[in-house]
């Protein structure tokens, strides 16, 4: 069984999404574009792995069940 299912196009929508937060995030706090673009990068990153590391742990308990 897939965990995603026949919702895999529906992980498009959180590209702008995730872009759209962090570049927010990162230009609450920084005034230099360059500052902005390298942390929105980073918090990016945070952001992906986050959710991969909850999409692993959701396979390895789908494969319990």
């Amino acid at each position: 069984m897939n965990l995603l299912g026949s919702s895999t196009g529906y992980l498009w929508h959180a590209i702008p999404i995730i872009v759209g937060i962090s570049l927010v995030y990162a230009a609450t706090r920084h005034e230099p574009m360059s500052a902005i673009l390298y942390s929105s990068y980073r918090t990016a990153q945070w952001i992906v792995s986050f959710i991969a590391v909850v999409v692993a742990v959701l396979l390895v308990i789908s494969w319990w069940v």
